[in-house]
């Protein structure tokens, strides 16, 4: 499991367990999945999708930000569309 957080400048938009992250990154879009070696890495404009523990999938509008994952724990910080 991921523990994943998505902050905007106006609020906590998520916060809890995953099994996958996909986001927009600007070099294309990439999956984080368990044990996913350390990144850092800017979002273009896009869908952050993610699936929870319960296999529901969500998705988010995004207009840009970035993402860090360190150690199963993915943070991301948005700007939202």
């Amino acid at each position: 499991m991921l523990n994943l957080k998505i902050v905007s400048p106006e609020r906590i938009e998520f916060e809890g367990q995953v099994e996958s992250v996909k986001v927009p990154g600007s070099m294309g879009s990439f999956e984080i999945l368990t044990s996913h070696a350390p990144i850092i890495s800017s979002l273009d404009k896009g869908i952050v999708e993610y699936t929870l523990a319960d296999g529901q999938k969500t998705s988010l509008n995004i207009a840009g930000g970035f993402v860090e994952v360190q150690r199963n724990v993915v943070s991301l910080c948005v700007e939202l569309m």
